[in-house]
């Protein structure tokens, strides 16, 4: 991770430079692009151009959110959009004529859409689409028949988009869940691939495990007959990740370990692409085969009893059972797979929408305050497009709702890159217009290819997409009678004020991330000791999973918080220093847990295990402190010395029958204590670094 103090050239370079790979299937461009085109076609050669334009524009505005995810979730998140743009749009069709009425809707849509950001992205989008929409339909206000005519087109658009998404559904009931399971075993295979590891690394799979625990156990699984295969394969995959975290610690016997992780990547490989297909995973079976002859050969003619065999034999039965359940859970394993129920892990089930809305709402909390900046910036860019008689002015205001984000970085970002964007768009547009003949039907031709650009590319490079999207939208509207040339020039304008409007908002009253930086960290700790905790009672597996899942959490979301403050300026380089040295550090002690764990599961007892249980309870109660001192920017408490607790447990190890397991207690006790003292060491400089970093705040231009 980069502590480089920040510097407005690189962001603006980094913003028009970087490129990502699209990740958007073909699949859903196209479908996504038929929900949009088809209808304006349709319209078009029954006389009914207008119908088809409304269902075309409200397929558009809830395009986005058509995402990955079981088929539910996904029919849940399309018919809120639909319905947010439906009633935004009959608000906006209404009074959009009356000033002071449209200004208080706009507050209201504002900062209600700017709230939702407390249940994530999705849900997010859910809000922008109705602050769109409503200031799009507020620039045609209409009579109440022709305003719930318009608003039930718009409606109808996204209920179109989300017919076509779960056509599919029939016939590819479980897909979203088994290309879930196969990104995690195919990352699986790569983490195997990697015979050494630096202990600084990123615990592996974070996101990809998160996203696969919500699909498979969120609130909108599916339900039906290979949910049990499916639940296992996710459990399996856990326990194969801590096999691999705890087998890259271990040094001896590194020619049989190597060889066996190959032989593991393999097998993980196979079953990956036997549940992206939905086939039975025929190459996975006899790439076990070969392992197990590998692990027979390997060991059993060595006599190995030391942890290079545990951990070898754990793993190899750990990916039988997955290469017997991925076959159950192809195309033929949907019939014969027994029926079961799985539950979303507590650290993952959703509170009361209500009560989370209601926690959020005071200044401490960065949605409320990203809901005020939505409101009043809403409101004051229409309020300027009505006052200055803007043509085309709506585009203040929406540029306004898609530019300002939550944090300083996104909204820098979007906001260059939507103007950069646009002016491309115009150039494009301007091109292709002349060159192609000046018929409908081509210019219907040229939109759809434009539409399919703007959502393959959107993930990809926001700049291009953006582009494509000018493009699509001043042709949309010049089926409506809009000249294409003057809805280039006026969007280029109102872009570039919206913007700026946009990032103006989040400089008067900004949520800077180095503020909260420190709250991330410290939840982070705070995870990774009920983690410990709750290893500490091997007799209570069940909880182990949360806890972990819980500590995964809590990592992805301090590694968020510090690439936000790494984008934001005048972040002190010394507080990004200790930051750094505070996220890379919990990894070690998270890659220690992890090792810990996978002992905890390949035994049925410890030895000395009252003694290790209540070490891993102290371990954990002084990372509580940690977390404590590091919340309150404190020293940390004087505390016995763990380093003592751990040299009187070794003695005792030394002791045990299992020499074994013993020996590993050890090892995995000495390197808790150097990760707790190491972290114990740089929250102790945080004080004094906080202080020196008020007087360094560097800003390179």
């Amino acid at each position: 991770m980069s502590t480089r103090p920040y510097s407005l050239r690189a962001s603006v370079l980094q913003s028009l430079t970087t490129t990502k790979r699209p990740d958007v299937p073909l699949s859903v461009v196209l479908r996504n692009t038929a929900a949009v085109v088809l209808p304006l076609g349709i319209g078009m050669a029954t006389g009914h151009a207008e119908a088809g334009l409304a269902i075309g524009a409200g397929a558009l505005d809830t395009m986005f959110s058509d995402q990955p995810g079981p088929y539910r979730q996904r029919l849940w998140q399309l018919f809120l959009a639909s319905l947010a743009a439906g009633l935004a749009s009959l608000c906006g069709f209404l009074i959009g004529g009356d000033l002071v009425p449209i200004l208080l809707a706009t507050t209201a849509f504002g900062f209600v859409g700017g709230l939702l950001v407390v249940f994530g992205t999705d849900i997010a989008r859910v809000g922008m689409t109705s602050m769109i929409l409503l200031v799009i339909t507020a620039a045609t206000p209409t009579t109440l028949e022709p305003a719930l005519i318009g608003a039930s087109l718009i409606f109808a658009g996204g209920l179109l988009l989300a017919l076509f998404s779960v056509a599919a559904w029939p016939l590819q009931r479980y897909g979203p869940e088994r290309h879930a399971l196969a990104t995690v075993y195919r990352g699986l295979a790569a983490l195997a691939k990697q015979h050494a590891q630096d202990d600084a690394d990123v615990p592996a799979l974070t996101e990809a495990m998160t996203t696969l625990q919500q699909t498979l156990l969120g609130r909108h699984h599916a339900r039906g007959r290979a949910m049990e295969a499916f639940a296992v394969l996710l459990e399996l995959a856990e326990r194969v990740r801590l096999e691999l975290v705890a087998m890259s610690h271990m040094h001896a016997a590194a020619g049989i370990h190597a060889m066996f992780r190959s032989d593991a990547e393999r097998v993980l490989a196979a079953i990956a692409d036997a549940l992206d297909t939905g086939d039975s995973p025929e190459r996975a079976e006899r790439a076990l085969q070969t392992l197990q002859a590998s692990e027979r050969a390997l060991l059993e003619g060595n006599a190995r009893t030391d942890s290079v065999a545990a951990h070898i034999h754990a793993l190899s039965g750990q990916l039988a059972a997955a290469v017997r359940n991925a076959n159950w859970a192809g195309t033929r394993g949907e019939q014969r797979a027994a029926a079961a129920e799985t539950r979303l892990p507590r650290a993952l089930r959703g509170s009361s929408a209500i009560a989370a809305l209601r926690a959020n709402l005071t200044l401490h909390s960065v949605a409320f305050r990203h809901a005020m900046r939505c409101a009043v910036c809403l409101s004051l860019a229409l309020l300027v497009s009505r006052v200055w008689q803007l043509p085309h002015g709506y585009w203040l205001p929406m540029t306004a709702a898609i530019v300002l984000r939550p944090d300083f970085a996104a909204t820098f970002n979007f906001g260059l890159l939507r103007v950069v964007g646009t002016i491309l768009g115009l150039v494009l547009t301007t091109a292709l217009l002349h060159i192609t003949p000046h018929d409908p039907w081509t210019h219907l031709a040229l939109m759809a290819v434009l539409c399919m650009m703007f959502r393959y590319l959107a993930t990809a490079h926001y700049g291009i997409a953006v582009a494509a999207l000018t493009g699509t939208v001043v042709i949309l509207l010049s089926f409506e009678g809009v000249n294409s040339g003057a809805a280039v020039m006026d969007r280029v304008i109102n872009t570039a004020l919206g913007s700026g409007m946009a990032l103006l908002a989040y400089v008067a009253w900004p949520t800077w991330e180095r503020a909260r930086a420190r709250a991330a960290l410290s939840d982070m700790l705070d995870a990774y000791a009920n983690y410990l905790h709750a290893l500490a009672r091997p007799d209570r597996r069940e909880t182990h999973r949360e806890a972990r899942t819980t500590a995964r959490t809590a990592r992805t979301n301090a590694q968020a918080s510090l690439d936000r403050m790494q984008a934001e300026p005048a972040t002190p380089l010394t507080l990004l220093e200790l930051a750094n040295a505070l996220f890379l550090n919990g990894n070690r002690l998270a890659r220690t847990a992890m090792t810990l764990e996978a002992l905890l599961h390949d035994c049925d007892s410890l030895p000395e295990q009252t003694e290790v249980t209540q070490f891993i309870d102290r371990a954990a109660s002084q990372l509580h402190v940690l977390a404590g001192a590091l919340r309150d920017n404190q020293v940390p408490q004087t505390v016995p010395e763990l380093r003592q607790l751990q040299r009187s447990l070794s003695a005792l190890l030394a002791m045990a029958d299992d020499r074994t397991r013993a020996e590993q207690l050890a090892r995995i006790s000495d390197r808790l204590v150097d990760n707790i003292n190491t972290l114990s060491h740089v929250v102790g400089r945080g004080p004094q670094e906080s202080a020196t970093a008020y007087g360094d705040r560097r800003v390179h231009p």
